[in-house]
């Protein structure tokens, strides 16, 4: 810590709540410093007066509401110093008043008030000297420099002040914004993990539910077949709890358990497609397929789950809405970005509940840079076509 802050410290925690205390002190300081040259007078003064003694006082107790009428207190001390000079009982060897109100305009008052009342003093003590006699040049100098002084001191706390001000400020703009910039990203992780959740839950419990309505046919006909269905939704279940706890885990960040050494599984990313098209296939039936061409590029990690997520909504939408029995995931890989087109020959998601899922899939093409498009096919059925950019293009998406 700095001695000037310390300083600052000691004077703020110090300082009166009522300002009228330090005022009313600093008025009897002054008082008592203008009373020493008739209490030891020098040889050869002017003899202490009840006349004097009351100038004296004109330049020092108003000093008490400087603060509050900062103009009125500093005429009032501009027009006591003159007479108590000229009054010679005796002449003030220091104008401890003067210095002070000019110190306090020059803190408080307006830019015309102050360097009026600055040029005034200037003047009044120059015009006040000549009038006295046996003056010596240094003298002079040593009055105004003692009014320039107590002014530059004045300038010099206002400065301070308004620097502290506009720290004070910037603090809370900055705070205002690290609150506003907690609450946004907050409420980003909450609609990422409500999107995961939506995307999990819903692929889980379509793919179960397709199973389920064709157990008890299979029951009858083909227990070996149905022990597979029951088999694929365990399966399934299995899968999305296992899902479910990589998130939750992240949200509670678990650490591995003790003994066991593994850490919890990464996300799903786009090497995980070719399982996830075959899942679907094998347990809903749907003749399911995965074209890729290009080169694969490096993709960041939310971008290798929102692909990955991208066509497990556009699927379960399929299985769930568009009563389709043919699917095709293409995969296509540029230089800049990597193209996904989920299509089918179904009637696609506006007979049912599948906005959401389309929602979902444009909010997380948006969040990593992307673009996502859904409507009708050219051929007829639905397709949903995400554009997602590679690594090296996604900071320049994001602008």
């Amino acid at each position: 810590m700095t001695l000037r802050s310390t300083v600052a410290e000691a004077t703020t925690r110090w300082r009166p709540t009522n300002p009228y205390v330090l005022d009313a002190a600093l008025a009897a300081l002054t008082l008592f410093a203008v009373s020493l040259q008739w209490i030891f007078p020098d040889e050869g003064d002017d003899p202490l007066s009840w006349q004097g003694w009351l100038l004296g006082a004109a330049t020092a107790v108003p000093l008490i509401w400087r603060r509050r009428f900062p103009c009125t207190v500093a005429c009032a001390v501009s027009v006591a110093t003159p007479a108590q000079a000229l009054y010679h009982a005796p002449p003030p060897d220091v104008m401890y008043g003067g210095m002070v109100v000019l110190y306090t305009m020059a803190a408080q008052a307006r830019p015309w008030q102050r360097r009026l009342m600055l040029a005034g003093w200037i003047i009044g003590v120059v015009v006040t000297m000549q009038h006295q006699r046996h003056q010596a040049p240094f003298e002079y100098a040593f009055h105004l420099m003692g009014l320039v002084a107590a002014y530059a001191l004045g300038m010099l706390a206002r400065v301070q002040r308004a620097y502290t001000a506009a720290l004070e400020d910037r603090a809370r703009r900055l705070e205002r914004e690290r609150a506003a910039d907690t609450a946004r990203a907050r409420a980003e992780e909450r609609a990422r993990i409500a999107r995961d959740m939506h995307d999990i839950l819903a692929h889980a419990v379509s793919l179960m539910v397709v199973q389920a309505e064709a157990g008890p046919v299979v029951v009858r006909r083909d227990p070996d077949r149905a022990e597979a269905t029951f088999d694929t939704i365990a399966s399934t279940g299995r899968d999305a709890m296992a899902q479910l706890r990589r998130i939750l885990g992240v949200l509670k960040e678990e650490l591995p358990e003790a003994g066991t050494g593994s850490p919890r599984l990464p996300q799903p990313g786009v090497t995980a497609l070719p399982e996830l098209v075959r899942q679907v296939g094998h347990s809903t039936g749907l003749r399911a397929e995965l074209r890729t061409s290009g080169e694969p590029r490096p993709l960041s990690s939310d971008t290798e789950v929102a692909a990955y997520r991208v066509v497990q909504e556009a699927l379960t939408n399929t299985v769930k809405h568009a009563r389709a029995s043919r699917a095709l995931v293409e995969l296509d890989w540029a230089d800049d970005q990597v193209s996904l087109t989920v299509t089918d020959d179904g009637r696609g998601p506006s007979g049912g509940p599948g906005g959401h899922g389309l929602i979902g899939i444009r909010e997380r093409a948006a969040a990593c840079g992307g673009s996502a498009e859904a409507g009708a096919a050219p051929d007829g059925g639905f397709r949903v076509a995400v554009r997602l950019p590679v690594a090296a293009r996604r900071e320049t998406a994001l602008g």
